[in-house]
């Protein structure tokens, strides 16, 4: 049997652009993706804490250092700028795999969406 867990998760940061014109995803800072451990392409899901919305899409990567955080196609009439969110990514593993695993937890700033320190 497998369950599913939570791999990453990318904690408070805030919409910095929706575009509602574009194919659909969310595009972050490539720096977010890096320490977070995520992979473009990805399945997210993408908790907004300023409404309670909450829908799954996936991952582009947006320029390095920009504190990019775009919310892109049908996501963008969901969660606006301004808003923050979380982000979260899931695993299938074993029960016995997930008893020791631990997810990757980001802290970024929650206003620049750059990583601290």
């Amino acid at each position: 049997m497998t369950i599913e867990v939570l791999r990453t998760k990318i904690h408070r940061i805030t919409v910095t652009e929706a575009n509602v014109d574009y194919i659909g995803s969310i595009t972050l800072d490539e720096d977010l993706i890096d320490a977070s451990g995520l992979v473009e392409g990805e399945k997210v899901t993408v908790l907004d804490i300023t409404n309670g919305e909450r829908l799954d899409t996936y991952v582009i990567k947006g320029e390095r250092g920009s504190g990019m955080v775009c919310m892109n196609g049908p996501a963008a009439l969901r969660v606006k700028v301004g808003d923050v969110v979380i982000v979260l990514s899931y695993a299938r593993m074993s029960v016995e795999e997930a008893r020791v695993f631990r997810p990757t937890i980001v802290f970024p700033n929650e206003r620049t969406n750059r990583l601290k320190g």
